[in-house]
């Protein structure tokens, strides 16, 4: 094995990585019986650190 191969990284840095340059989690579920569509669920998510360059959605939360 090479030094790349057996190069290990921790799980908080593998995390502070993916969360610096976002993370879009996309799925979809369909609840199905005899060919008839009952429920279906969409989901789109964006996880992303927040900092000064990319600043939160939300204004600060006064009384804090």
């Amino acid at each position: 094995m090479t030094v790349v191969e057996r190069r290990e990284i921790a799980l908080v840095d593998l995390l502070d990585r993916l969360l610096a340059g976002g993370v879009v989690i996309t799925g979809d579920i369909t609840l199905r019986i005899a060919d008839v569509d009952l429920v279906r669920i969409d989901l789109n998510a964006l996880i992303s650190s927040v900092n000064a360059r990319v600043p939160s959605p939300w204004p600060e939360v006064s009384g804090r």
